[in-house]
């Protein structure tokens, strides 16, 4: 358990992660190497000490508990700069190995996931933002990263889970002034739902309108006909319609929740760059480790 406590991985599902990974590092390390001029022959010299598995578990720390880079440079006893360098060579690795479903299966774009829910799969969709520091003074668009729900400087991305709220698929990030619909509409989500088999994709009252778009795959909350005055059979049925829809869609709220107990996701004083590989990053290991959790409830 104290590996799960340290990266929130299991030792089996970091072993895998090495497994994979370590021969993508690898390659990307020999062709860095030797797309450059030099003397000396590629694999001379002085020998990586921060090996490989090491850079691995810096990136899985910094993901998971959302610590410095002084502070792993300290506890691996390397320079801070390594411990940089290292994190920024194997997040991207790790956000593009998509989310895992199955074993073997792995969904990387939206076209994947609306092909692997098929016709009459029921998936769900919502926004979720993660506050970002300030842009700084006179920078271009510096107003475009305040979100309009909570006044605050954040980046958005959309998450899409399934009816039992296991990861699916987890979009690169806009700024937070991005409205959820236009996010959707950008990602291509609107054109591949009217195009592909009929499906059900529940949302929130963000997304109203994508059903008249779908030909009704999107379903958001019953719109409300009265403003005022509406009779009391009316409230009645309205509020019981409500209820039913959110219960349904409570489940990508509870995706998010897991998302965001990755501490890199609560609040991220980097780059704003590095976001979408901090987001598909983490929403690649969570769902590795939900569908090897899954696998073990199921064998036991």
């Amino acid at each position: 358990m104290a590996e799960y406590r340290v990266t929130g991985l299991s030792s089996a599902v970091i072993a895998e992660l090495i497994a994979e990974v370590g021969p993508l590092w690898q390659e990307q390390h020999q062709a860095r190497l030797t797309a450059r001029p030099r003397r000396r022959a590629v694999g001379a010299g002085a020998k990586h000490k921060f090996v490989f598995v090491d850079r691995l578990l810096a990136t899985l720390v910094s993901l998971r508990h959302g610590t410095t880079h002084d502070v792993l440079a300290c506890w691996f006893g390397v320079d801070r700069s390594t411990i940089t360098r290292a994190i920024g060579e194997v997040r991207p690795l790790l956000a593009q190995r998509g989310c895992t479903v199955a074993q073997g299966i792995r969904l990387r774009t939206l076209a994947e996931v609306i092909e692997y829910l098929g016709a009459g799969g029921t998936g769900i969709i919502d926004g979720t933002e993660i506050r970002v520091r300030r842009p700084a003074a006179g920078c271009k668009d510096r107003d475009k990263f305040v979100s309009g729900k909570t006044k605050q400087n954040a980046v958005k991305a959309m998450v899409l889970t399934d009816a039992e709220g296991r990861l699916l698929y987890c979009s690169p990030v806009r700024p937070g002034s991005c409205a959820d619909i236009t996010q959707a509409r950008q990602l291509g989500l609107v054109k591949l739902l009217a195009d592909g088999p009929f499906m059900e994709i529940l949302a929130d009252a963000g997304y109203q309108g994508m059903g008249a778009q779908t030909g009704g795959r999107v379903v958001t909350p019953p719109h409300r006909k009265f403003k005022k005055n509406a009779p009391a059979w009316y409230e009645e049925r309205h509020e019981l319609q409500r209820k039913a829809h959110s219960s349904r869609r409570i489940r990508v709220e509870h995706g998010i929740a897991h998302l965001k107990n990755w501490r890199a996701l609560a609040r991220h004083l980097g780059r704003r760059e590095h976001m979408s590989d901090i987001v598909q990053a983490i929403a690649g290991l969570l769902s590795h480790q939900q569908n090897a959790a899954l696998s073990r409830r199921v064998q036991a």
